[in-house]
């Protein structure tokens, strides 16, 4: 199951004139009977929200005030998000001729026209406080306070995650809620700019639409919904294409030889799923991911990781998490893997996450000897790393939509995979991989998850195009991770480089030989060097040849040979300049 949540607003949405049907209750029932929770989310005040509504204990959670107040029906508790304005503000709305004001526990409404009186209060009493509106109301908050923080409060208390979440509502005032959920739906009477930025437009308005989108949302989870939310990226073909795969419901394979980069080119990958929101576990037998940045590490050489701890860590949805499992010994590991997989899914079975599994060494955790408990059809957000797919447990290898080899040969790769599932590789051309590169491969068998679907209102739903299946693998150039490339900095910039390619100051007679192991040292010697011996290297192109071939920096490389071939520059400024590049590239600020 994706979707664990259902929120909704409240007038316009799921009421009629302030009035919710039965019919509507009566869906909603159906939604948490199916294990779902129900968050509702309104402008309202809570003692006028509980007057014109009976039914509101069907929710679990309730955030009132348009985003200022969190209320649980079943302890009763109220929980303020905000600070309500200075003593001094209403009196002094009043003093200005605003009428018809209402106060919450941190919300001050109005109504139009009032507007401008309310700006002009705000700003004359230099406070920090934001206007929304909604539909001729006019609402005073704290800034900073709107209905997605407050449904943000509330997922937090119930252990969700917004990509686990349904939102759907009808005004302007809904639009930060419905953009943080995974998926955002507007019922039929909507104003047109909702209707513009949802992923689902019902065909029925107000409750009846509410209805329509449980009913969808119970039949099959919207899976034959195309979501606005865009892929997770691995890289660039040779066009110049996005090369990307959904951030939900695929299972990836990278494979191919050893030192290809396989663990640079998945930590990439994640760390781009971070950034969106997504959590993940890494389960890292070797501990080749305990440098990875904003990332909780559990385990290490001494000892080895809880599963307790794991799972106790992971239930902040903000939290991703390296499951280092060095500690363990080596023919312990796939029990224990399996141990820890099996609460993993059952986690999220229940919560729907960690969205991301990766599986480093999955040749030992999924041997092809062992039975491979836990593995079912639904699976989906799983990253399998190995160097022999052929020493995977086809049970898993079978799950696989996407194939992505690296390193050397990468097409005996995928055709070693292809074998090991019972499918067969599409002609391909022959490639060779630099550090980086990879190649591409969905395979026929995900044309199931994938395919066309039609929706409930009969029409064609068309899959993003990412790479055809049962197309011939391509060539792509990945992204590296930002984490990666400090690294890169760190080292070429204040590290040691090997002696092969480090650079040489020898001058045209070679009575020199004066090694910079790094740019720093690099730009050191270049200082005392006497001028002769800087321009010989200069106008043999020695600079931007060393900073392509050595540090693979080939725009770094571009701007050093325009200096290099300026003839008019004499040796103090083309030192300067190339200076300038380099510390520009290398000590500025991220």
């Amino acid at each position: 199951m994706r979707y664990f949540v259902l929120a909704s607003d409240y007038d316009g949405t799921l009421a009629t004139d302030g009035r919710v049907s039965e019919e509507t209750l009566a869906a909603l029932r159906k939604v948490k009977e199916s294990g779902r929770k129900l968050v509702l989310v309104t402008g309202r005040e809570l003692p006028e929200l509980k007057e014109v509504f009976p039914g509101i204990d069907i929710f679990d959670l309730v955030v009132a005030e348009n985003g200022a107040l969190l209320y649980n029906p079943v302890t009763k508790e109220e929980r303020p998000l905000g600070s309500r304005p200075p003593s001094e503000f209403v009196p002094e709305l009043r003093r200005r001729g605003v009428e018809r004001i209402s106060e919450g526990r941190v919300i001050v409404a109005t109504w139009e026209p009032h507007e401008v009186a309310v700006f002009e209060t705000i700003r004359d009493l230099g406070l920090e406080l934001q206007v929304i509106f909604n539909k001729g109301a006019v609402m005073v908050l704290p800034s900073g306070i709107n209905k997605a923080t407050g449904l943000c409060a509330a997922l937090a208390e119930l252990g969700l995650s917004p990509h686990n979440a349904v939102g759907v509502g009808d005004a302007e005032n809904d639009h930060a809620f419905l953009q943080l959920c995974e998926c955002g739906v507007a019922v039929a009477n909507a104003l047109p700019i909702t209707k513009e930025q949802a992923d689902l437009v019902t065909q029925l308005d107000h409750g009846a639409g509410v209805v329509e989108l449980c009913n969808r949302l119970l039949a099959n989870d919207l899976r034959d919904l195309e979501l606005r939310r865009p892929d997770i990226e691995w890289g660039k073909a040779a066009d110049d294409a996005l090369v990307a795969v959904a951030p939900y419901g695929e299972n990836i394979l990278i494979s191919g030889t050893s030192g290809g980069g396989k663990s640079t080119l998945a930590s990439g990958f994640l760390e781009r799923l971070a950034a969106a929101g997504y959590q993940f576990c890494i389960v890292d037998p070797e501990g080749d991911y305990n440098e990875m940045e904003d990332v909780v590490v559990l385990g290490d050489a001494r000892r080895g990781p809880n599963p307790e701890v794991v799972l106790d860590v992971l239930n902040t949805p903000g939290n991703d998490v390296v499951v280092n499992m060095i500690g363990v010994v080596l023919e312990h590991r796939p029990e224990f893997f399996e141990g820890l997989f099996a609460r993993l899914q059952q986690m999220r079975n229940r919560f729907g996450r960690p969205h991301w599994i990766l599986i480093d060494e999955a040749h030992h955790l999924f041997p092809v000897e062992r039975n491979t408990p836990g593995l079912s059809d639904e699976a989906g957000g799983v990253l399998f790393l190995t160097v022999h797919p052929d020493h995977v447990s086809p049970v898993a290898l079978k799950l696989v939509d996407v194939a992505i080899a690296i390193g050397q040969k990468p097409e005996k790769t995928l055709a070693t995979f292809a074998e090991a599932v019972g499918g067969s590789l599409p002609e391909m051309q022959s490639f060779e991989l630099e550090p980086g590169d990879g190649v591409l491969w969905r395979r026929d068998a995900s044309e199931a998850k994938s395919a066309r679907a039609k929706s409930a209102d009969g029409k064609e739903k068309v899959k993003k195009k990412r790479v055809g299946k049962g197309q011939a693998p391509i060539w792509f150039r990945s992204t590296p991770p930002t984490a990666e490339r400090h690294r890169h900095l760190r080292k070429y910039m204040e590290g040691e480089l090997e002696p092969e390619i480090s650079f040489y100051f020898t001058g045209p007679e070679r009575k020199l030989n004066l090694r910079a192991q790094n740019l720093q040292i690099f730009l050191q010697l270049a200082d005392g060097l006497d001028d002769d011996t800087w321009r010989y290297h200069l106008q043999r192109g020695d600079y931007s040849r060393w900073l392509a071939q050595a540090l693979k920096d080939g725009d770094l490389s571009e701007e050093v040979a325009q200096i290099e071939q300026d003839e008019k520059l004499d040796a103090k400024t083309s030192r300067s300049q190339i200076r300038e590049r380099i510390e520009a590239r290398y000590t500025a600020p991220e």
